[in-house]
């Protein structure tokens, strides 16, 4: 399975515009190569450079396996969002305090399809993908604050 972006090359600079200097929307995400027998796909976004320890931006759960991928500040039918590590519900944007962050999109292909309201928090998140993992892919962007 792999995960990948238009906007943006593994390990290179996420553009302004999906960071609050920007727009803050989403950027968009190509999946492939997703197992057939999934029957949904979860994403996290984090920071795993944040002081305060990792910082969840986004998470999204019960996507379609069979999307191709989120189109930019898009959403796919049927799926939900939960609660980012700043209170938000739905997507933000790397915003590091100084320096150079590293910002996972790590999707899960899962064998079902979750149970969560969409107030779930990255942790209950993360404890209703446990054992349902299928595959894993991961894409690594980063944002520096000028």
């Amino acid at each position: 399975m792999d995960i990948t972006s238009p906007a943006f090359d593994p390990g290179q600079p996420i553009p302004s515009k999906y960071t609050p200097f920007g727009e803050d929307i989403s950027p968009p995400l190509i999946f492939s190569d997703v197992p057939a027998e999934a029957k949904s796909l979860a994403l996290i976004m984090d920071d795993p450079d944040a002081p305060a320890g990792t910082w969840t931006h986004w998470t999204v759960w019960n996507i379609d396996p069979s999307s191709p991928g989120l189109g930019s500040a898009q959403k796919s039918p049927g799926s939900k969002e939960g609660v980012t590590s700043a209170g938000y519900t739905g997507y933000h944007g790397p915003c590091p305090p100084a320096g150079t962050h590293r910002y996972a999109f790590k999707l899960y292909a899962l064998d079902k399809v979750l149970d969560l309201p969409s107030a779930a928090t990255a942790d209950q998140l993360k404890s209703e993908i446990e054992g349902h993992e299928l595959a894993q892919a991961e894409l690594i962007g980063l944002y520096s604050k000028n």
